[in-house]
This record gives C-alpha cells, structure tokens and sequence, in this order.
C-alpha cells in the first residue's frame, strides 16, 4: 500500500469514528432528553380531551370549539378539536377511533345516526372513556351525556315565531339540512307539531339540501316553480336560510316571502338586517363547548352529571339586532 493510499484509509478510518461518536452522542441526547420534556409537557394538564365536530370548516362549530378551548385553558386540560373539514361519516368514525386508541381522558362528539357510530361509542364507553355527545345525541348508544339544543323544542320555536308573525296564514315548504340526521328530523317534527293545529297555515313540500347553500338555493327555487303559492319559508340548518334568502332576493320577492332560519351566521345576518329573513332560531354553540369540558372534567372526577343538558334557544328577529359578542353565544359561560 503507497504513503498516499495508507494517507487516505486513515483518514477515512478517523472520519467514519467521529461519526459514529457523533451518532451514538446526539442518539443518548434524545433518548435521555425526549421524555423529560414529554414529561414537562404532559405535566401542564390535568387531562387530555378530544372534541370531535361534525366538520371543522363550519363557523358554527369553530364557535363549539372556542367555548370548549376557553374551558380547557381554564381547568388545565389539553383540548384536541379534530374531525373531518367537511362532513364526512368515515373520517368523523376515524377520528373517534384514534382517540380511543390513544387513551385520551375523553372523547365530546356530535353524535351520529350512522349504524357505525353507536357500536363504536359503546366499545370506547366500554373501554373506560367517557363519551359526550354535543349539539346532536345518540339516545340509545351508551354516552354519558349529552349537551345541546332541544332540537324538537327549536323547532316547536319556529313554528310560533312563523305563526305570529303571519297571523296564521302561509303556504310554507320547508328546506332541511337532512332527512336522516336525528337533529334535522327533530326540528322538522317540532315544526310540523307547532303550526298542525292552525287551519290557515299548510305545509306545501319538505325538500333537503344535503347541508348545502347552493343545494339550499337549488331546492328553494324548484319549490318557487311548482308551487308559485308558497309564501313563507323554515330553513332548519344554518346554510338552509341563507340559500333560500338568496333565491327570494334574485326573485325580487323580498317583503314578500317569509323566511325563518337557523343560527347567526354573518350572511343570516345581514339578511335580517335588509329585510329578506324574518327571524331565525338562535342557538348557543359556545355554551355547548364550554359546558361540555366541564361536565367531562365531573365524569373524569367521578361526579355525577345529568344525562341530559339543553342550552338556550330563542328566536332573533330585527328588532333585536346589532348583534353582540352575547348575542351568538361567545360570551356565554
């Protein structure tokens, strides 16, 4: 071997021992330090909550999620809020099924009526994690609790708002987020109930827009078509008002038509404020959030909760408007 080769085995001989050095030192440094600051961390909370929205592109659900964070922040509890975007059944079931799996402390969800979600509820209720439903129940699964509207009850609301404000007169059709989800079906049924007994009002058509503002507006001009007598609408999701206010504006039959919706979406709100929705059913999604943490941490601490808990409802009509802060909830505890 020349005085050059043996130059170069040496070399690369020296090279490949402080790499070595290097990669066993740095490889010590975060086996020893990774689980203290794991440690560090986990040692800020007392639990470890998941909150799993129907979808988190939804600004009635980033309102759930803010009354939820504000509880956590108090309490000392780690808040996950994770979920499909968009309302999606497998991801919503995936999601629920990765929580658990994590061990978290607790797991607050709408609830479905998907024949998947109430056996998964029952093997995670089984396994030791309390479950919470929130804004929607699951009656016959084995939650714990569930937090939110009286969704027959918003719907009976509706009804009498549609009633007063019509003097018992309107051929009404009534657009619904869906026709299999339990709170959706809820609201429609507590309508119908409130307004059956009144001979001059008549339910025209009952169509469903999929949650959908451009499904809302496609459904409220078909019914506007083939049933030109339809003088008054109950849209029974937060999109539903909005669409068909679009619609009744683009027919120029503002002041015209009645319109109740759902919720206190900014568009609902201005609606109200120009004229074209008459009143909509408000309800209290930062309550529901803020609420449900609490009543998770007592199941946690092995209190006893109601298994029923229903925030407030009201309808909002012009005359209670500029909104505030209070008035969609956020301020609500």
């Amino acid at each position: 071997m020349g005085r050059l080769s043996r130059v170069a085995y040496v070399c690369g001989a020296l090279c490949f021992v402080v790499s070595c050095s290097l990669a066993i030192f740095w490889g010590y440094k975060v086996f020893v330090h990774k689980p203290s600051m794991e440690k560090m961390d986990q040692a800020k909370y007392k639990y470890h909550f998941v909150l799993v929205p129907e979808e988190m592109d939804n600004e009635y659900w980033r309102l759930v999620g803010k009354g939820a964070q504000a509880a956590a922040k108090q309490n000392g509890v780690l808040l996950e809020y994770v979920g499909p975007k968009q309302a999606n059944f497998d991801v919503h079931l995936k999601t629920i099924e990765m929580s658990a799996a994590s061990k978290v402390d607790g797991i607050m969800t709408q609830g479905l009526s998907d024949e998947q979600f109430t056996p998964l509820i029952n093997r995670v209720v089984e396994k030791g994690i309390p479950v919470i439903t929130v804004d929607t129940d699951t009656v016959n699964s084995k939650r714990l609790a569930y937090i939110g509207t009286d969704n027959y009850y918003s719907g009976v609301l509706a009804g009498k708002a549609l009633i007063a404000d019509t003097k018992g007169h309107a051929n009404v059709a009534i657009i619904t987020g869906s026709f299999y989800k339990n709170h959706q079906q809820q609201r429609v049924k507590g309508f119908e109930d409130a307004v059956k007994s009144e001979n001059g009002i008549h339910i025209i058509d009952v169509e469903e827009s999929e949650i959908s503002r451009v499904r809302a507006s496609e459904k409220a001009f078909q019914i506007l078509q083939n049933h030109p007598e339809v003088n008054a609408f109950f849209g029974t999701s937060a999109l539903d008002g909005v669409g068909i206010a679009q619609v009744v504006e683009q027919y120029k039959k503002t002041g015209q038509v009645y319109i109740i919706g759902f919720d206190t979406l900014p568009d609902t709100v201005n609606y109200i404020r120009n004229g074209t929705i008459q009143a909509t059913v408000v309800q209290e999604p930062y309550q529901m959030g803020y609420e449900a943490v609490k009543l998770m941490i007592d199941l946690v601490e092995g209190r006893k909760v109601p298994s029923i808990v229903h925030t407030d409802t009201r309808i909002m009509r012009a005359k209670d408007l500029p909104l505030t802060r209070k008035n969609i909830g956020e301020g609500s505890k």
